[in-house]
């Protein structure tokens, strides 16, 4: 039965106490985290011991400190009294974004959302209530900073008698209106997103999702669980988030921050990678060839072209009052075996170092006896041994490899031997390819001041080949689907013994090298045995949008499930106008009447010339990277992974026209709308949009048979 009335204000006013008893706990935590900073340093019997305590309680009292303001719990766990409850017979647990009690080893008052017993909250239903009696929801006002005043409403499933029904509180929050950075959804996690969020922290993942799953929820969600549930494996190495661009970045910031977790790298992989500013900028048909995962092998080719073993001379080291003295053969024997265990360049170089001086540590051994390290680390050093080693494996820079192999013949030779893009390539690129390679060469002066976008990434996987970066612990990877073969294994460097999450849509791959499948791309990040999860069940985007968006997607060439919208609210219409901008600063304005962000997303050549328009209209616009703002602009191609409230699309076809996969671009850009979306155009839309009849023949869109209006 329904609560009656009076029951259920009683109810809210025992939970606000409760939160003014967790508020009034938080505030004692924070104060008394500083005050045991200052204390702990100094009871410590030693410097070292009083570092290391110092340090973990500053650690504390700063992740206290930077907890945003907001509610405290969003749920309740009401266990019943019978056996199969276990220890939680009888028990209630609050339901929160981070542990809270009073001292480390009080009960809980709120229980963190990753701990074990809170899985029940997403997990339990009435088919299998998991000895949950009622699962308590709370409702509390949009944008509360944490007043418990702002707790509205509250709803009960009673799962043991079966109870199940649609929550209101749920539909409000993911339908909430987007105004500022992306939120968490740990109030609103569903089953099958739970479970990618709980797997297996040792094992890889790739999530393709549709539109609007929740896809880049789930990655952030997982990253914070895998911090909470094998902190010491995670943190040890590090975690990293890789988003596609800094745009992205800024919107999710405080997902990760709003969860408790702070200590996580946001960045880019052009960040990661970012040995040397942009300033060329190279053809298409060039950067093709450039990502392509055959350029792995040529660079390797070509860094160890410099490896000389026929260069070997004979060594000759002072002893003493004797010499010693290793034969040219012998050296080359020893550099040959160091190249066929294909270590990274420095290590090798190292390792034909301790062999030559093995070498002559032995034959000194033979004939007076044992020899110190220190006579070791003298001779290592000594400069016949440099001289050598500078004539057989020499010291090299990204920078001068790729530099030489793009320059072409017309280069001067090499003070480590010659070699060339033609030798390098031989049976992998073909002599059009290698063509593109050398012009590009060619554009720009000799330096290490002009790089392409793609040379970077080619630099990187040389400096990779070179000296293996430091891994993470754990890699979530954002928009995959747009990272070329010679990107991935920039991540898989990163990640060479941690886990990765893989999220992207293949439906909204954009790049030249956009992935088709996603086998093959977990090939290239060194996880070829990753399975793929897909999640279809759109909660973001509106039933008439992603309609229209899985009519699209039909016309890709890509093999992925279309979006289940679970809802059906929202709205769809279509303009056609001589005047595109009049008719975007209407439909603009129209937006402006309901709450929520707004953003025109146009191509890119088109974007600038909007914003003016609708600034000489009054509705001044910022651009993506400006989260919080209430009108922006957005070029297509900055479009992807954002989300607004409002979307308008202005002239699908000049989208379309703009790229090569301009399609999928215009895919992504139908799909940022968590509302509604108008479509404003002038020229005919493109046919993927147009509705079919029974016959398979192509009907006009809504703005042709008279205009189509929101609900």
């Amino acid at each position: 039965m329904p609560t009656s009335q009076p029951a259920l204000s009683d109810a809210l006013n025992q939970e606000r106490a409760y939160h003014e008893v967790c508020r009034a706990a938080l505030t004692a935590l924070v104060n008394g985290a500083q005050e045991q900073v200052v204390t702990g340093e100094n009871v410590s019997a030693s410097g070292a011991d009083a570092e290391v305590l110092g340090r973990r309680l500053r650690t504390q009292a700063r992740d206290l400190r930077e907890l945003p303001e907001g509610p405290l719990f969003f749920g309740r766990l009401d266990f019943s009294a019978a056996e199969d409850a276990g220890d939680h017979a009888g028990r209630s647990y609050h339901i929160g974004r981070v542990r809270l009690a009073p001292d480390p080893s009080a009960p809980p008052l709120v229980v963190d959302w990753r701990a074990p017993v809170a899985r029940a909250f997403y997990q339990a239903g009435p088919h299998d209530p998991q000895a949950v009696s009622v699962r308590r929801r709370f409702g509390w006002s949009p944008g509360s900073r944490g007043d418990s005043a702002d707790l509205t409403g509250l709803e009960d499933e009673r799962l043991e008698a079966g109870e199940t029904r649609p929550s209101g509180i749920v539909a409000a929050e993911i339908e909430r209106p987007r105004v500022g950075p992306m939120r968490d959804i740990a109030a609103t996690i569903q089953p099958e997103q739970d479970d990618l969020v709980r797997a297996d922290p040792r094992v890889s993942l790739c999530v393709q999702g549709a539109p609007g799953t929740g896809k880049t929820a789930v990655g952030l969600h997982r990253a914070a669980y895998l911090l909470y549930s094998d902190p010491r494996r995670v943190r040890r190495g590090g975690m990293l988030v890789l988003g596609p661009n800094r745009a992205f970045l800024s919107y999710i910031r405080e997902v990760l921050p709003s969860l408790g977790e702070t200590g996580v790298r946001q960045s880019t992989l052009e960040d990661e990678i970012a040995r040397h500013p942009v300033t060329v900028r190279d053809s298409e048909d060039t950067a093709r060839v450039k990502h392509d995962v055959r350029m792995a092998e040529v660079l390797r080719r070509a860094l160890y072209a410099r490896v000389r073993p026929d260069a070997a001379a004979p060594l000759v080291v002072q002893d003493g009052s004797s010499r010693r003295r290793l034969a040219a053969d012998e050296v080359e024997r020893i550099v040959r075996g160091v190249r066929d265990e294909e270590l990274p360049h420095a290590l090798g170089r190292d390792r034909v170092r301790t062999r030559i001086v093995h070498a002559l540590r032995q034959q000194a051994e033979r004939r007076t006896g044992p020899r110190s390290d220190t006579w070791v680390r003298k001779v290592s050093r000594s400069r016949p041994v440099a001289a050598l080693l500078d004539a057989v494996w020499p010291v090299v820079r990204p920078e001068e490899v790729l530099a030489d192999l793009l320059a072409g013949p017309s280069a001067p030779a090499s003070a480590s031997g010659p070699f060339s893009l033609a030798t390098a390539a031989e049976g992998l690129l073909g002599t059009d390819e290698q063509r593109c390679l050398l012009r590009a060469g060619a554009a720009r002066p000799r330096g290490p001041a002009h790089w392409s976008a793609a040379d970077l990434v080619l630099l990187d996987e040389l400096a990779g080949l070179i000296e293996r970066p430091a891994g993470y612990g754990h890699i979530v990877l954002d928009e995959a689907q747009d990272l070329s073969p010679m990107q991935c294994r920039a991540v898989a460097r990163r990640s060479p013994f941690g886990s990765l999450t893989v999220l992207g849509d293949l439906a909204q791959g954009t790049t030249p090298w956009a992935a088709r499948a996603w086998p093959e791309l977990l090939a290239h990040l060194g996880r070829p045995e990753t399975p793929v999860t897909a999640l279809t069940a759109g909660f973001r985007v509106p039933g008439a949008v992603a309609e229209l968006a899985n009519r699209l997607l039909a016309h890709l060439d890509v093999d992925v499930p279309p979006c289940r919208p679970m809802r059906r609210d929202g709205g769809l219409a279509f303009t056609r106008a001589d005047d595109t901008g009049a008719a975007a600063v209407a439909a603009v304005r129209d937006a402006l009447a309901h709450p929520g962000s707004v953003a025109v997303i146009a191509a890119d050549t088109a974007a600038e010339a909007l914003r003016e328009v609708l600034a000489a209209a009054g509705l001044p616009a910022s651009g993506p990277k400006t989260p919080g703002a209430r009108v922006s602009v957005v070029p297509a191609s900055a479009a992807k992974g954002l989300e607004y409230d409002h979307v308008v699309v202005v002239e699908p076809a000049a989208v379309v026209r703009a790229e090569p996969r301009g399609a999928h671009r215009l895919y992504v850009a139908l799909t940022r709308a968590v509302s509604r979306l108008h479509v404003v155009h002038r020229e005919p839309l493109p046919e993927a949009l147009l509705p079919w009849d029974d016959h398979g023949n192509a009907q006009g869109p809504p703005s042709l048979r008279g205009g189509a209006r929101f609900p």
